[in-house]
């Protein structure tokens, strides 16, 4: 990713904090030579030190077929037009403020007749993470049932080796300027518009007290 020294964000607890709250991700690997990409929820869990990414795919979803290399997992936010009206320049041009994070690794895959118990604790994670009161549900069904479901996926568990985070927030204006786009951006009828600027707000506020 395409990161100036401006946006780049390193900060672990950050990035990890961003995902969780932003989990439905787009989910990137190369078959054929190709790029092919899936739209699916995570689980984002820590196991000591380590960050691990937990879904699954469909049998039939080619890319469940092609676990074997490393992947790339895309979280994003809101994000937001930024006019050139409110920078004090008149020579200023468009622009577009967002938050990503790319998580990179490689994936372990999980199948219910090679590894039942790590299948079903995959599943389990998942209802605990997105549904917990589901879980009596998913329990209650019949075996037969709820095997049949389970055997046409592939579980996997991302090893997380890389993260890169970017929050484009305005960082390269000025104070002023920032504080002109995120007084804006708070005022908009659009909900992700507003979502931009409570962060950048909070970013304004943290460099400030930084200083101070």
């Amino acid at each position: 990713m395409y990161r100036p020294t401006a946006f780049q964000e390193d900060n672990i607890d950050k990035l990890i904090a961003f995902m969780k709250a932003n989990s439905f991700a787009t989910l990137v690997s190369i078959i054929d030579g190709v790029p092919y990409a899936s739209h699916i929820p995570l689980v984002i869990a820590m196991q000591e030190d380590t960050i691990k990414l937990i879904g699954h795919l469909a049998k039939q979803n080619p890319q469940s077929q092609a676990l074997d290399t490393e992947l790339l997992a895309i979280f994003t936010g809101a994000h937001a037009y930024i006019s050139p009206t409110l920078y004090e320049k008149h020579e200023s041009v468009p622009t577009w403020n967002y938050i990503a994070v790319h998580a990179y690794g490689i994936p372990k895959v999980i199948m219910l007749n090679d590894s039942p118990e790590l299948m079903n604790k995959t599943i389990n994670e998942m209802i605990d993470t997105y549904e917990a009161d589901y879980k009596s549900h998913w329990h209650g069904l019949s075996d037969g049932f709820r095997e049949g479901l389970m055997n046409a996926i592939v579980g996997f568990e991302i090893t997380v080796t890389r993260l890169e985070g970017k929050y484009k927030l305005s960082q390269n204006r000025s104070q002023v300027e920032q504080h002109n786009v995120s007084s804006t951006l708070l005022q908009s009828s659009d909900p992700a518009a507003r979502a931009v600027g409570v962060e950048m707000k909070q970013n304004l506020e943290t460099n400030e007290d930084t200083i101070r």
